[in-house]
């Protein structure tokens, strides 16, 4: 077992596969109890992992993109309480598509699921979290404006620059909230929304940003970090 996580009841939103799916893990490997959510019915490798977690995984069902079943994910929960609640959301689309020739309704399901559903996600739980708890989301490297010097993905960098602002909006609405907020970049990961030519296995990334949340606990106001725990430009 990892050394224990200073988040030992964590709600974890997205984590049927890929980063989501390791985060649970690396949690659950740090003696946490976890609450995860999946889309859909099928079985997936989250609850393989319920399986030999010790009764310390629950997993629920929520489409982050249907406000009414986020609504319906609070109401089960009812009067409990939780250390961190990490929201792990994203979609991309070719990385050679630009806003020239993307459709709208491709622009308009990136917007939707990276940038408006995960804010949705934390105004609807947001009470759950503890007052010295951390509110978190999964951002990227690509949504800071001031490291844009390539170009490429265009409408993936755009959907992650607005959930960075909108998550600074937040911020703002609640800046006498006590609790950590967190957009965190857990670089460029081989899974299947980061392709097989990324540079960092989930191995050498997840462990990292686990950890980075837990430390940064208890520091009040709004971060833009890396996995390692680097301040990101906005």
């Amino acid at each position: 077992m990892s050394s224990v996580s200073e988040n030992a009841a964590v709600l974890l939103i997205g984590a049927s596969r890929g980063l989501g799916y390791a985060i649970a893990a690396e949690y659950i490997d740090r003696g946490s109890r976890v609450v995860a959510t999946v889309r859909g019915s099928r079985r997936t490798a989250l609850h393989e992992l319920r399986d030999t977690a010790d009764g310390r995984l629950e997993i629920e069902h929520v489409d982050i993109d249907a406000p009414e079943q986020v609504r319906a994910l609070r109401d089960r929960l009812g009067a409990r309480k939780f250390d961190l609640l990490f929201v792990n959301a994203g979609v991309t689309n070719g990385p050679e598509e630009s806003i020239a020739d993307v459709t709208t309704e491709e622009f308009t399901r990136l917007m939707i699921t990276n940038a408006l559903s995960p804010m949705r996600v934390i105004e609807t739980l947001g009470e759950l979290i503890n007052t010295d708890g951390t509110i978190a989301i999964m951002s990227s490297g690509q949504g800071s404006i001031a490291n844009n010097e390539r170009g490429g993905f265009e409408v993936y960098r755009a959907s992650k620059s607005a959930l960075n602002q909108l998550m600074r909006s937040y911020a703002a609405r609640h800046r006498n909230d006590p609790r950590t907020l967190l957009l965190m970049a857990p670089g460029w990961v081989k899974t299947e929304l980061g392709g097989p030519n990324a540079r960092l296995t989930i191995d050498q990334s997840i462990p990292n940003l686990v950890r980075t949340i837990d430390t940064q606990r208890g520091r009040i106001g709004l971060h833009y970090l890396d996995y390692l725990g680097q301040t990101v430009a906005w």
